[in-house]
């Protein structure tokens, strides 16, 4: 009898209880939002969790498992009217998991990405749903023939610049912090991604810690015939309480704040750079040169603006925006004619709360996903000719 009682008093203790009746992970609550390109849906957690996500078709849903996640909320609260989202279903799956079904109106592309907690909040998870481009066909309808014209299906040519290295430390932190040290593990993080991204391939400026003229990053970008240029920085500001990251582009004109002035002045320095000298117009007259120098730079900063606008879009939510459009300013490494060139400051070194993050694995790991998630989103919208994506384009139209 001794060893039964011992048997029971062992089962119904806490110790045994508390693994049965509670999950690691409480899913505590749910947000919905609307962009102009995309819906945002994120999941409060009340810590780090596991996930996968599929689809399935006939209906069509989106399908995320959490593991070892539990449901504390509910989404009953959630306006779904016109947002694609025709239901969200949920429930218990496997041993200790919870299965989030989102039933959907017609097929939508998913991006999803995990968040620490920052600015106040705990974890997220966050998804990001866009309009599928291809319409699928019955499986009795015969198959249209593809375009297979000996399509040369080049790479689309992304330049990655960390700032600053070597001999320039960049911006320092109060705790010591270096950008150029910040700004190298973003930038090999983003590297690393687009090399994963079939059509997609990636230079880096600078792969260590050794400094790289301005002129220098500018002329990298033309020896690799890039279709993007993107410098990666972590400034510091005048006064510390600026927090935030922003986008900049080239400005032909004034600043468009003083913010965007001082940061144009610091990072430009004495290394200043004419853009004239990038284009190859020796052989034409010099008021003709003019303007087809002109023409290009309008229409790289035009492309520079969307792209850089894609890349805010992408980084809302991930960390909070100094500025919620794209600034403009002399900046000497984006004066590239022909190259479409943001700047991206992930932050504000110069900032207690900013650099804190700023160094966190994490929170370098999930900036390097938006800046992929925005520039992914800006090629799938404007692909470059006789590229891989614009070959898939192609395809989903014909097929369409």
């Amino acid at each position: 009898m001794h060893r039964r009682q011992l048997l029971n008093l062992l089962l119904v203790s806490p110790l045994f209880t508390l693994p049965f009746t509670a999950s690691a992970t409480q899913i505590r609550n749910a947000r919905l939002w609307r962009s102009d390109d995309k819906l945002r849906l994120v999941f409060d957690l009340s810590g780090p969790v596991n996930y996968k996500t599929f689809s399935l078709t006939a209906p069509e849903r989106l399908i995320i498992d959490l593991s070892g996640a539990g449901l504390s909320g509910d989404f009953s609260q959630l306006v779904l009217k016109n947002s694609g989202i025709t239901s969200i279903r949920s429930g218990h799956f496997g041993k200790a998991d919870t299965r989030i079904v989102l039933d959907l109106a017609t097929p939508m592309q998913l991006t999803s990405f995990l968040l620490p907690p920052q600015d106040g909040q705990g974890h997220r998870l966050v998804l990001d749903l866009t309009s599928a481009t291809q319409v699928p066909h019955p499986i009795a309808a015969a198959p249209r023939p593809l375009v297979d014209r000996a399509h040369p299906k080049r790479d689309i040519i992304v330049v990655v610049d960390p700032g600053h290295g070597g001999k320039d430390p960049g911006a320092i932190g109060s705790k010591g912090q270096r950008e150029k040290d910040v700004v190298l593990s973003i930038a090999q993080l983003l590297a690393k991604r687009l090399k994963r991204e079939k059509g997609f391939d990636v230079k880096l400026v600078r792969n260590d810690d050794f400094f790289v003229p301005l002129r220098k990053r500018v002329e990298i970008a033309h020896k690799h015939n890039a279709d993007m240029f993107i410098s990666v920085h972590a400034d510091a500001a005048p006064r510390i309480s600026a927090s935030g990251a922003s986008v900049y582009a080239l400005s032909e004109g004034g600043a468009t704040s003083a913010t965007a002035r001082f940061m144009a002045q610091r990072e430009n320095g004495a290394d200043l750079l004419g853009a004239t000298s990038l284009l190859n117009l020796k052989d034409k007259d010099p008021m003709l040169a003019g303007v087809i120098l002109d023409m290009s730079m309008n229409a790289t900063i035009a492309s520079s603006l969307q792209l850089g606008s894609s890349i805010l879009g992408s980084l809302e939510g991930i960390t909070s925006l100094h500025q919620k459009r794209v600034e403009q300013a002399g900046f000497a490494v984006l004066k590239s004619p022909d190259v479409p060139s943001i700047l991206v400051e992930t932050g504000f070194i110069s900032n207690a709360r900013d650099s804190a993050r700023l160094v966190t694995a994490r929170h370098q790991q999930a900036v390097a996903e938006g800046l992929f998630a925005g520039l992914q989103r800006y090629f799938q919208k404007n692909p470059p000719v006789n590229s891989y994506m614009a070959w898939v384009q192609e395809q989903k139209h014909n097929q369409a």
